[in-house]
């Protein structure tokens, strides 16, 4: 695993000041170039995570051939952004928040120099250091409308599709979107393209997810529980498969004809799911047995278990989070939508948070198991920290995904 540093880190034996923080490209600035260099050059996907609650910026490596012409290194996604600015859900006496951490990526152009600065970074390990690509000669923006590719979004609700900080995105990039969310932002007459995600149940198979204007080997759905009519408890799914190697068959040390490996379709998938998704939805249990396989990369679920009064259950927190990781056995779990935010209205005086940990599900998970700390039988598997894969991403920091 490896995490790049976010604006606390130390950097050549220096204390790297907060103040100094404020350019947008701060945080991979200072210690990617020694750090990081190699991770980038694996050419896998970067995770960042833009604020303390629920935005992200997905970078995912563009296959080979479409870079070889000098072409960007990275297809970016924008998850979800809340940069700055309150959020208001109906009217502010029913409920308005505002960030309690600032965002250590504050704006839709400190984005842009993000992605910028970690092409440049990339783009220089790609061609060696004594060479220059395309990407160096439009390093002051020549030609290039913006950096972001897609934005994806997850649910209608303000903290997730905020109009102040979209409004900043430029009107060329196309918006996924959920169906509840697409009356909204078609009302702002601000985006181009507006698409709504398809569900992934239509059609289990990660190309079918793949609509224009996406690249072919890339693919968004919607994971949901068929008894969760709201939808509330859902997940975005990005899928991609960029090792395409052109090749209609492999053949063997004796040069004889092989059929193409199955593998070649395996897809990698990140699942997004803010306010949680049930352990037992019907759609996980697709992932899991989908052909061509997917394999998920990154289940980003929180730990904080919220709800509206007594009853009405808003995010599922940890234990549900632990759940649904064993079945679909991530190679990372990353939190999400956590910030105990600041707020006034009547939503903020019914909220009840429970804070969990991962070690406090998991204990949970051997005591319902039947266990006990003592219990060598299920500490094997279950109620332990096996395939746990469990990753405190903080505001600001990012996380090559290996």
């Amino acid at each position: 695993m490896r995490r790049l540093a976010n604006s606390k880190s130390k950097a050549g034996g220096q204390h790297v000041q907060e103040n100094d923080m404020d350019g947008p490209a701060a945080q991979l600035h200072q210690t990617l170039q020694d750090a990081v260099s190699d991770a980038l050059a694996m050419r896998r996907p970067v995770l960042h995570h833009l604020s303390a609650d629920t935005a992200w910026l997905l970078m995912i490596p563009r296959p080979v051939a479409a870079t070889k012409r000098g072409g960007r290194v990275y297809f970016n996604i924008l998850i979800d952004p809340w940069l700055s600015g309150t959020q208001t859900d109906y009217t502010s006496w029913l409920s308005k928040q505002w960030h309690a951490e600032k965002p250590r990526v504050p704006n839709i152009a400190a984005v842009e120099e993000l992605i910028r600065e970690t092409e440049t970074l990339a783009s220089g390990i790609r061609f060696g250091k004594g060479r220059k690509s395309n990407v160096h000669e439009t390093e002051d923006h020549d030609g290039v409308e913006t950096f972001i590719d897609a934005v994806a979004i997850s649910h209608q609700f303000t903290d997730h599709c905020h109009e102040q900080t979209m409004r900043d995105v430029h009107p060329n990039v196309p918006v996924f979107a959920t169906e509840k969310a697409i009356p909204l932002i078609e009302s702002w007459k601000h985006f181009r393209v507006v698409q709504t995600i398809p569900h992934f149940s239509q059609d289990p198979d990660w190309h079918a997810t793949s609509v224009p204007p996406l690249p072919e080997w890339l693919g968004i759905s919607r994971l949901v529980t068929s008894s969760d009519m709201l939808y509330f408890h859902s997940a975005l799914m990005i899928t991609f498969n960029n090792q395409q190697s052109g090749q209609a068959s492999r053949r063997s040390s004796s040069h004889q004809y092989t059929e193409p490996e199955e593998e070649d379709e395996t897809a990698e998938a990140v699942i997004y799911t803010p306010h949680g998704i049930h352990s037992y939805s019907e759609d996980l249990d697709l992932v899991t047995k989908a052909n061509p396989p997917i394999k998920t990369l990154v289940f980003i679920h929180g730990l904080e278990d919220i709800t509206l009064g007594a009853a009405q259950q808003l995010n599922l927190g940890a234990h549900n989070g632990l759940k649904a990781q064993r079945k679909l056995k991530a190679s990372y779990w990353v939190g999400t939508h956590d910030e105990d935010k600041k707020g006034t209205g009547i939503v903020g005086w019914l909220l009840r948070r429970k804070k969990i940990s991962v070690k406090d599900a998991v204990e949970a998970e051997r005591k319902r198991m039947g266990g006990s700390k003592k219990d060598e039988a299920t500490d094997e598997v279950l109620g332990s920290f096996e395939g746990v894969n469990w990753v405190d991403l903080g505001n600001g920091e990012s996380l090559v995904l290996q």
